[in-house]
């Protein structure tokens, strides 16, 4: 896992570096940054779920370290170091108004960034927007139409990773009713309580996707419904991975329990 999360966010960051103009390109690496698990140096041992990072001063700014493998941590430093292993969003949201920045893979040469502490608040805002609720009635569906790549690469960089939290996504342009036209992501069979998580990742996908002003209705369809069908035949499928077996237990890394989630201090 955490290899597969270095190479993307490598090649997300190629990608950014080699395109410093491109919006699209700057979105698509804070998007993995956020979904990815990161390594936060600490400064000791967890106590109470208290997380002390490293901080140090890099030209006159105040930077936490946080690495994408372990590996890349390791190489930091001669001796072992605590870390915490948490995702990049939840950093992100702890940081975010201290006043510190984030530096990722900093001293390993390769894929170095500093995310700045402007960075984060607006990365933090960004992770936090809510969709709002609509009560609409669909009377005809259409093919998609004229929705750029990066959304439906978002899309399924999203889906890729909420596999078992439905049978299959479909994703077609809709008009209602009242006359209203949009885009509709329908999930079909999604387990019951994921529909938060799954609103929030077809959220995320169009906002990081770059699309200015764009504009996704999401809904959530029994697979048995007779509208499964008709939007079926001319919607863009998107199938949702099985969910990969649970490795053996084992000690929680500091700030993995839902429950009790970490303190940055």
């Amino acid at each position: 896992m955490a290899a597969s999360n270095a190479n993307g966010l490598d090649m997300a960051h190629s990608a950014m570096m080699a395109a410093p103009d491109d919006d699209a390109a700057r979105m698509r690496y804070y998007a993995r940054l956020a979904d990815g698990m990161l390594y936060l140096m600490l400064e000791q041992e967890t106590e109470d779920g208290a997380v002390q990072p490293v901080v140090v001063t890099l030209e006159d700014a105040q930077v936490v370290l946080a690495y994408d493998t372990e590996e890349r941590l390791a190489a930091t430093t001669d001796a072992p170091v605590p870390y915490a292993e948490l995702p990049g969003r939840v950093i992100a949201a702890q940081l975010a108004g201290q006043n510190v920045a984030l530096g990722v893979n900093l001293g390993v040469g390769e894929a170095e960034f500093l995310v700045s502490p402007e960075a984060l608040i607006w990365l933090s805002q960004t992770l936090n927007t809510r969709p709002a609720n609509i009560s609409a009635r669909p009377v005809a569906f259409e093919a998609p139409q004229g929705l750029p790549a990066s959304l439906v690469q978002a899309l399924e960089a999203k889906l890729a990773r909420a596999g078992g939290l439905a049978q299959a996504a479909l994703l077609a342009a809709v008009r209602y009713e009242d006359g209203r036209r949009s885009h509709m992501l329908a999930y079909i069979g999604a387990v019951p309580g994921a529909e938060a998580a799954l609103t929030r990742a077809a959220s995320e996908a169009l906002i990081f996707s770059g699309v200015e002003a764009g504009e996704m209705d999401v809904t959530f369809l029994a697979a048995d419904l007779p509208v499964v069908d008709r939007m079926a035949r001319v919607a863009q499928h998107f199938d949702l991975p099985e969910p990969v077996a649970a490795p053996p237990t084992s000690p929680a890394a500091p700030g993995m329990d839902p429950s009790k989630p970490p303190k940055l201090r």
